[in-house]
Parts: C-alpha cells; sequence; structure tokens
C-alpha cells in the first residue's frame, strides 16, 4: 500500500482542496425587447418576453 513519505504541510493539503478556481461569472444575454439583461434562455423577468413573444405578464 502506498504511503506518503513526508507530512503534507496545512497549506498544500488546502491549496488541492480549494474549489475557488471553479467559479465562474454568470452568463449573462441581452433581452431583444427591453435591453435589460437576463440569463439566456430564460423569459425576460423585466418584460415578460421570450424570443419575441409576450409569454408571461409582468407587473409594474
Amino acid at each position: 500500500m502506498a504511503v506518503p513519505k513526508r507530512k503534507l504541510s496545512s497549506a498544500r493539503k488546502n491549496k488541492r482542496r480549494s474549489n475557488v478556481w471553479k467559479l465562474q461569472a454568470p452568463a449573462l444575454a441581452k433581452c431583444s425587447q427591453c435591453g435589460s439583461f437576463k440569463s439566456p434562455h430564460r423569459v425576460c423577468p423585466t418584460c415578460g418576453y421570450y424570443n419575441g413573444r409576450k409569454v408571461i405578464e409582468v407587473e409594474q
């Protein structure tokens, strides 16, 4: 069975366990109707349009 010859430092161990580098900013697309930013392939929460059609009624 493989056994480490030297003790791993806590910094080295924590660097390996860190997943911070995987984080990404969320993708945003501009709404073709109102121009506000929204998630791609979703109904715009500001105006209620998706793919040029009114899908939901949004309270103003």
